[in-house]
């Protein structure tokens, strides 16, 4: 081959020993310079190859910790509250860079964020998980990476569970038991309830399901009749209320909600059907946010049970000590309050959410 491109060069001038050397030179030449491309090309793809070398086509290098942040999406007031306070405590900090990411409440989006973050290679991920099950490869890859994870508002299941390094929020079974203790403090122990489950497969519905029927076993007065999930969303909560309405009627008590809007949205329907919510109706929900105090004011919930959203001081401190190679503690509580109607109007302005 390299033959028959040198004899190639050769024209039929009558210098033909001083045209054949000139060709030959400059052929060679350009072949050195074709290797030389080559082996560059082939140097650049190993680099970029390499995982987490580069963020965008850029690594950050600059002292800076960057935190990758997958958040479920905007499905309520907490929700919203809880990626404001993650988002501004990030710009307060001069040493945090933030990558934000919504998976609008599908897991296969929350997935392939977090492998985003991984080949960007981040310093942190961080990730409040949309169910509970199905993350156990991805996260697999995030410690094969050397990427620490952590978990906030909500847990996972997964076999290893030093693929997370801690998880940090409200402890969801607690806030379940709370929730059936002022219902038994109340006296309301001879009672039919309806209960409107958040997230089919998500943390806190499964445990705060859990926690509430905990309590409730040692009353043998309090029935669940109904039980259906609305997607911890207040349409989601006033559509199943409505057919606990037309399948119950005037035989529902007491209504549990696993969160504030699915009980908002609940409310509208109970007052649709005829009922005066938190009178016919006994209403109890968990969250706090500031529309649950507002219906409080007004008369129509009973009792709503802390579960604070405002996380992202604990998660970026949480990150900071990750980076100067501290241990932290692998579960983070917390502290909460219960909130019921007769308090709401005293401390609704200084909720910050």
């Amino acid at each position: 081959m390299a033959k028959t491109l040198i004899w190639s060069y050769i024209d039929a001038s009558n210098d033909w020993h001083t045209n054949c050397n000139v060709k030959i030179i400059i052929l060679l030449k350009e072949l050195e310079l074709k290797r030389s491309l080559k082996v560059l090309t082939v140097m650049l793809m190993m680099i970029m190859c390499i995982p987490g070398l580069f963020a965008n086509g850029q690594k950050e290098d600059d002292g800076k910790i960057v935190v990758g942040f997958s958040q479920i999406g905007a499905e309520s007031a907490w929700r919203v509250a809880n990626t404001e306070s993650i988002q501004s405590e990030a710009a307060k900090r001069s040493n945090i860079v933030l990558k934000f990411s919504d998976a609008q409440q599908k897991q296969e989006n929350q997935i392939k964020a977090i492998r985003t973050f991984i080949a960007q290679g981040v310093d942190v991920i961080a990730f409040s998980p949309v169910v509970e099950t199905g993350f156990e490869a991805v996260l697999k890859e995030a410690k094969e990476a050397g990427i620490p994870v952590i978990l906030t508002d909500r847990a996972v299941d997964v076999a290893d569970d030093s693929l997370w390094v801690t998880f940090m929020g409200s402890d969801f079974v607690e806030e379940g038991r709370k929730a059936a203790r002022w219902l038994i403090e109340k006296g309301l122990t001879d009672v039919n309830i309806v209960e409107l489950q958040g997230t089919v497969g998500s943390a806190p519905a499964i445990d705060r399901k859990t926690g509430f029927e905990e309590v409730i076993k040692s009353q043998p007065g309090m029935k669940i009749i109904k039980t259906q999930s609305g997607d911890f969303t207040r349409s989601g909560g006033k559509e199943v209320m409505e057919a606990f309405l037309k399948a119950e009627g005037d035989n529902i008590n007491v209504l549990f909600a696993h969160n504030d809007d699915m009980a908002i949205g609940a409310i509208q329907a109970i007052e649709e059907y005829g009922l005066i919510p938190g009178k016919d109706i006994i209403i109890v929900s968990i969250d706090a946010v500031r529309g649950a105090f507002e219906a409080m004011v007004a008369g129509k919930l009973n009792v709503t049970v802390e579960c604070s959203p405002l996380l992202g001081p604990q998660l970026f401190d949480a990150a900071e000590a990750l980076m100067r190679g501290e241990k932290i503690p692998k579960r983070i509580v917390t502290k909460e309050d219960v909130f019921p109607m007769e308090v709401a109007a005293k401390v609704i302005d200084s909720r910050a959410y």
